[in-house]
């Protein structure tokens, strides 16, 4: 791992948490489908951010940020079912939804800066984060 990006450290410190998070709801709460879901998202953030700076051209990389991107707004839906469920509490919640849209925001970034060098006068769907 490169210890000097921010995206790849902070994707792979989400999944750590992401990953108790799935043990605790399995645990604790005998919950095993909406986690296995939370788990399976949240820990492909990292994955495909791991793949795209291995990538082996700049639409290679810009595919699998995309990718990343999808998987992150989609861990953000099941963080806030096991919320809104009460599988989790706001507390562990919030924090998570924050360290996602660190993330979200990091990518977006990232991507929108890449695209802008391609297409300067060109518009695009990475909302305003």
């Amino acid at each position: 791992m490169k210890e000097n990006n921010v995206v790849v450290k902070k994707s792979y410190a989400f999944a750590i948490r992401i990953v108790n998070c799935y043990k605790y709801l399995c645990a604790e709460k005998n919950e095993y489908v909406l986690s296995k879901q939370l788990l399976r998202c949240g820990t492909s953030i990292g994955a495909n951010i791991e793949e795209a700076v291995g990538g082996q051209s700049r639409k290679d990389f810009l595919s699998k940020l995309s990718i990343a991107y999808k998987e992150a707004r989609e861990t953000n839906y099941w963080l806030r079912i096991l919320r809104d469920t009460k599988f989790i509490d706001n507390k562990m919640s919030k924090s998570l939804l924050a360290d996602n849209e660190e993330v979200l925001k990091l990518i977006g970034s990232i991507i929108k800066t890449l695209k802008q060098k391609e297409l300067p006068n060109s518009q695009f769907l990475i909302p305003n984060s």
